[in-house]
């Protein structure tokens, strides 16, 4: 007897939790040396994807000079992030119906494509087309990365293993700035972007030889016939959810850069986002369990909790990420290189207590602990972070980010977990494209606010305590330029300013860890363990329930 194929997720109102009836055939997972080729190939992909969103950072002064582009900036890094952000949900449906292992090598191999445009790009143009392509392939290396290891690594060894990729994957985000500025400097910035080729190479040699095990039975290219693609992948609810998600990104980097917030370019990008994110809710609901992000497993508290917990936690990373330099480069007077390097308390910190909260959690089975603590810690060491003035010795600034980066390590990777082990299996792509969709969104979010307040901060302080320097040109010769525009008195008014509107913006990442320890609570005392096995009950009770029924 064919088993049928899954059946539409129902909630329990009683234990507010998604129920999903699917195919439950015996689950093996990988052993021995595919395992380790999996997981070898997976943590590469997912280095490269993060390594590639901060490598471009100290490559910019280069390009633009070559490109003659300084105006096209800001589309660098936007046009990375607009395509990632809009092709997230997408990206989960598709790995719900497709084959994980070629779903996975497809997203990469787009990525690798649009680094190869980055690398051989002639104009800015081309250049910020190679950057949209490889944003394109990011979304679904992240939700393949975690899909590919929740089907491949038991739930027991699912902490520990899991905590590698994330702490790779943060070494990612701290030697791209080191790694980009010496390959800029002593060869070319193209270089940058070359390099994920021999190594993505290496990736797809190790993963299509070997078998990664499905999750769930999938329908694969048999859901083409009869207009069945547009329906099952919700093709309708992605061509009204990706122009919401271009408009509000757009709004939020021409805002307060190109146009001003009350200008009609981007009130009218704001109100165009606004209406076509209700008009894709009301399509949305309508659909049902076939939704391209199903409402029931929004209702379940574990999703929409893991969710606004990253949505504020990732918006504090994002702050800290970029003032912390500000404050190094301007203040300090570091070298974009030196910076790197003095941030590494925080990522060598972040690091450490990934592994270890991945073999806490393992052991003890719950990850509201570290949650908890993880939380209260980067809000007290952004705190911190918000009393630096010029002359912080470096002895606190250094201790201020190993707390901040403790706090960061313990939490980072905890609702992720527990959207893995939670949520029954056909749903956790879907339910991981939500989760960083909505951290990435938060990022964005965040970071423009803190744009404005510290562009109003700086604006306002020098006025207050500099009258006699010119704000414009401040405001325009950037961090790095400030010794070469000031001297003297001058300097040390336009330094404190400089520390002042960091410390104000370090207070809105104060904020956001406040706000994530609200929604990491809401998480709940769970044990990861009791869950996945209640899944997989769930799951064989439902098998002898088909196997009774009469054909």
């Amino acid at each position: 007897m064919t088993d049928p194929p899954s059946q539409p997720e129902s909630v329990d109102s009683e234990k507010n939790e998604v129920i999903v009836r699917v195919s439950a055939e015996k689950h093996e997972y990988v052993k021995g040396s595919k395992l380790v080729s999996i997981l070898v190939a997976v943590t590469l992909a997912y280095f490269l994807a993060m390594l590639d969103t901060s490598i471009v950072a100290t490559a910019i002064p280069r390009i633009t000079t070559e490109f003659h582009s300084l105006a096209d900036v800001g589309w660098y890094g936007s046009a990375y992030q607009l395509a990632s952000c809009s092709l997230q949900p997408l990206s989960g449906r598709i790995y719900t119906n497709f084959s994980t292992k070629w779903t996975f090598l497809g997203f990469f191999l787009v990525f690798e494509i649009g680094s190869v445009i980055c690398g051989a790009a002639k104009s800015s143009a081309m250049f910020t087309i190679g950057r949209a392509f490889a944003g394109m392939g990011a979304s679904g290396i992240l939700n393949g990365s975690l899909t590919i290891w929740t089907a491949s690594v038991s739930p027991e060894r699912l902490p520990v293993l899991q905590s590698t990729l994330v702490a790779i994957g943060q070494l990612g985000v701290a030697l791209g700035p080191l790694l980009g500025g010496a390959l800029t400097q002593y060869t070319t910035w193209r270089w940058c972007f070359y390099i994920n080729l021999p190594v993505g190479a290496v990736v797809g040699a190790l993963l299509s030889l070997i078998r990664i095990p499905e999750m769930t039975q999938k329908q694969g290219f048999s859901i083409l016939r009869n207009g069945g693609l547009i329906h099952t992948l919700d093709l309708v609810g992605f061509s009204i959810f990706a122009p919401a998600a271009v408009m509000f990104f757009i709004a939020l980097e021409f805002g307060g850069n190109r146009y001003a917030w009350d200008s009609g370019t981007v009130i009218g990008l704001l109100c165009g986002a606004v209406a076509a994110f209700a008009v894709f809710l009301v399509w949305e609901w309508k659909k049902g369990p076939e939704a391209m992000i199903p409402f029931a497993l929004l209702r379940a508290r574990i999703q929409w909790c893991a969710s606004l917990l990253m949505f504020a936690f990732l918006g504090m990373m994002f702050v800290v990420a970029y003032y912390l330099p500000i404050y190094l480069q301007a203040v300090k007077g570091d070298s974009p290189f030196m910076s790197g390097v003095h941030n590494l308390p925080t990522i060598l910190s972040q690091v450490v207590m990934v592994l270890v909260g991945g073999f806490v959690v393992q052991r003890i089975g719950y990850y509201l602990p570290s949650v908890v603590l993880g939380t209260t810690l980067a809000s007290v060491g952004s705190g911190l972070l918000s009393t630096l003035t010029v002359s912080t010795p470096v002895g606190r600034w250094v201790g201020y980010q190993v707390i901040y980066g403790v706090g960061v390590g313990m939490v980072v990777q905890m609702p992720f977990i527990a959207i893995q082990t939670l949520i029954p299996r056909p749903n956790i792509p879907s339910a991981l494209a939500i989760l960083i969709f909505t951290q990435y969104f938060g990022a964005a979010l965040f970071v423009t606010t803190a744009q404005s307040i510290f562009n109003n901060s700086m604006r306002t302080t020098l006025s207050e305590s500099a009258p006699g320097v010119d704000i414009e040109k401040i405001m325009a010769g950037g961090a790095t330029a400030v010794r070469s525009l000031v001297s003297g008195q001058q300097l040390d008014e336009v330094l404190t300013a400089y520390a002042v509107s960091v410390d104000r913006v370090m207070y809105i990442a104060a904020a956001l860890g406040a706000v994530a320890f609200g929604f990491g609570c809401g998480l709940g005392w769970k044990d990861i363990r009791k869950g996945r096995r209640q899944v997989t009950q769930a799951d064989e009770a439902e098998k002898g329930s088909r196997e009774h029924t009469p054909e």
